[in-house]
């Protein structure tokens, strides 16, 4: 944001004044100066002007430097062996310093043109000040050097000065400058053509002259083409081509600095000239991050559609129907609030279950509770506290069925999730199944962004990946394996703090198919405050790195594991990480947008943002069978929620480049998650609070 800023303030985007005063009367300037030369010296008090003797001609450019029209410029005076004076803006000169430099070495003289060039009768004398100050910064930062001319902008002739511009002209000679205005103005702004340009800058019956033109502010072919003919012409008539203090046989303008001043200008450059190849970068990186985002969108779009016109076909079928019992695994550490309705939902359902709830050394009876049910085909297996893996692999050795459903002690299933989530392993190359996890606590602003991330971010991403055969991620709150398939890839690993992702990958490596299916409806319990929320999307994040990184050799592996380290690592890498990391671009640039404009193309962009964002959101939406009122929070969520997503991922990245480590972190629990219309079970059952060995 600092380089933006600086940036903008050199290109006359930040503090800029393109206001112009309006003509006023001359009473009070005085008649030597109104019928003077173009020379005004007001430096000791006493109003002096000069003209240049005759055939001697002083050619000045405003405005520069430019690095498409000054080296033109400088190119054709070097040709004729002519000198000129350049006035300089600071921005100009700040951002193209090389170009000063060879004036100088070319033996032109510099004046000042202020900063970024506002009409100097309309500021404070504390802003002319500024002006100038840091127009001879960017002057010793560019060349090492100051100079006393100076030129204010939107001057023409001395005859016109008036009772605004006198008072600056009088106080800018108290600061030690010479003004310097001009008596033919070739007009070239207004691009009349180069035959009209010579006219105006020729002077008549050998009359030395101050000329005006410019090698910036635009198109300046037609005053490059006029310099030449210009130059010829006059030199064959006897007109030399000077500095100004050579023509007026004047000490130079010039003046060394050095020391303090001197790095202080060249810092500034530096700074300048970072400014500019950051937001190079920047505006690079906001170019990725717009591919990304809308390749991401319209992938999911397309893709989305063929995903469900596929599944919904009347005769679809993933092979001969599953109806085999499965063993469900809901590992739990202090899951007390929701272990019931969580165990409850699955022994309602409709297909033959036996359900394993491996306690992890949880402290808050929970173990007691599932054991006080007494459900049929409800089994604890216990052990001291080991993590999430352990557990899961501790149920998987204790599972008497093939096909094992693992799901979070926080989530509920509907009566048909569990049938609906093991169909898909009637297709032989089926390794896992992801199901559709839902957000139960939706009803607060934060389970709202968090509903509509599930709906859109998730579950349209799945569809995406499914098709393309590079599922990421089976989620912790509602997956299906086939008992094989797990036993050859070693089961779960403690590697990664994302063992879903972790599992995931390794499947695919080992060439099984992973597939979502979108039925298989599960409700979880979502992080209710900003810290739990950060808590677990900062494992999250971390994790999905971890994973990344753990099967970075698929890359180079031939077969399926090949096939997804070349299609399914890149892809997880540019849209879950590689985007979220570049995406708060966009918010830089929107913020910078708004303040400086172009305010009125700013919003339009954004909101054209919003509107794609806003039909991949409906239409996600429209599959899940979901209600639309909730994406009315969706703008508010792409302007506060998002934001602490992007934090909640730099600080991902910095823990993986510092080699940092996570420990597993746990949620705390409500237990306010039930089945849509309160369909679950009997009341939760008090539990006593004493430890468990």
């Amino acid at each position: 944001m600092a380089m933006l800023m600086l940036r903008g303030y050199v290109h006359s985007e930040i503090l800029a004044d393109h206001r112009v005063g309006p003509p006023a009367a001359n009473d009070r300037v005085p008649q030597d100066i109104l019928k003077g030369g173009p020379v005004i010296d007001t430096r000791d008090g006493k109003p002096a002007s000069l003209e240049l003797p005759d055939h001697e001609l002083v050619l000045t450019f405003d405005d520069g430097p430019d690095p498409v029209w000054t080296p033109k410029v400088l190119d054709v005076l070097k040709k004729h062996d002519a000198r000129a004076v350049f006035f300089i803006t600071g921005t100009m000169a700040s951002r193209h310093p090389d170009l000063v430099q060879r004036m100088v070495d070319e033996g032109h003289e510099i004046g000042l043109h202020t900063f970024n060039h506002p009409d100097l009768s309309l500021q404070s004398k504390s802003r002319i000040d500024w002006e100038l100050s840091q127009n001879q910064l960017a002057l010793a930062g560019a060349a090492g050097i100051r100079t006393s001319l100076f030129r204010p902008p939107y001057s023409s002739f001395a005859h016109v000065m008036d009772n605004k511009s006198w008072p600056v002209t009088e106080y800018i000679g108290s600061k030690g400058y010479i003004t310097i205005v001009n008596d033919t103005d070739s007009e070239d702004w207004r691009r009349p053509g180069v035959q009209k340009i010579i006219s105006n800058a020729t002077p008549k019956n050998g009359e030395g002259a101050i000329v005006l033109m410019h090698d910036s502010g635009g198109d300046r072919s037609q005053t490059v083409a006029a310099l030449d003919r210009f130059i010829t012409g006059l030199q064959d008539q006897g007109y030399r081509f000077d500095t100004l203090t050579a023509a007026l046989d004047a000490p130079s303008a010039h003046t060394s600095v050095a020391g303090l001043e001197s790095i202080k200008g060249e810092a500034w450059v530096f700074l300048v000239q970072a400014s500019e190849k950051t937001t190079g970068i920047l505006v690079a990186g906001l170019a990725v991050v717009g591919v990304l985002v809308f390749g991401r969108l319209g992938l999911m779009l397309i893709l989305s559609v063929a995903h469900a016109r596929r599944v919904r076909r009347r005769n679809f079928s993933w092979g001969p129907p599953v109806t085999e019992p499965v063993s469900v695994l809901v590992p739990a550490y202090n899951e007390a609030k929701c272990i019931e309705q969580t165990v409850r939902s699955l022994v309602a359902g409709d297909h033959p279950i036996e359900v394993l709830v491996i306690d992890d050394g949880s402290s808050d009876g929970t173990a007691r509770i599932v054991e006080n049910l007494g459900l049929p085909g409800v089994r604890v297996v216990r052990q001291l506290n080991a993590g999430k893996p352990a557990a899961l692999n501790r149920g998987i050795a204790n599972a008497r069925h093939d096909i094992i459903v693992m799901m979070d002690g926080d989530t509920v299933f509907e009566p048909t999730t569990v049938r609906e989530l093991v169909q898909p392993f009637g297709d032989p190359r089926v390794g896992a199944v992801a199901g559709n996890a839902k957000v139960g606590n939706r009803d607060s602003l934060i389970g709202a962004w968090q509903h509509i991330e599930y709906v859109m971010g998730f579950n349209l991403d799945r569809r995406m990946y499914d098709v393309l055969r590079c599922m990421p991620t089976i989620p912790g709150a509602v997956g299906a394996f086939r008992r094989s398939a797990l036993e050859r890839v070693g089961g779960m690993s403690d590697d990664t703090l994302a063992e879903d992702t972790d599992i995931t990958m390794a499947l695919h490596r080992d060439g099984w198919h992973v597939v979502y299916a979108e039925k298989a409806v599960a409700w979880t319990e979502a992080p209710e405050s900003v810290q739990q929320l950060w808590s677990q999307r900062y494992r999250w994040s971390y994790g999905t790195m971890q994973a990344i990184w753990k099967h970075r050799r698929a890359l180079v592996d031939r077969g399926p594991s090949g096939r997804f380290g070349r299609a399914g690592l890149p892809l997880v890498s540019m849209f879950m990480v590689v985007a979220p990391l570049l995406a708060p671009l966009i918010d830089v640039f929107l913020l910078y947008g708004l303040v400086f404009g172009p305010t009125e193309k700013t919003i339009g962009a954004w909101l054209g943002v919003l509107a794609v964002q806003g039909v991949c959101a409906a239409y996600a939406f429209h599959l899940d069978k979901e209600r639309m009122t909730h994406l009315i929070s969706l703008p508010l969520q792409q302007l506060l929620y998002r934001q602490l997503m992007y934090v909640v991922l730099l600080q991902s990245w910095i823990t993986a480049l510092t080699g940092g480590r996570l420990r597993w972190q746990k949620l705390r629990r409500t237990g306010a998650v039930g089945l849509p219309g309160g369909g679950t079970t009997a009341p939760h059952q008090q539990m006593d609070g004493r430890p468990v060995a």
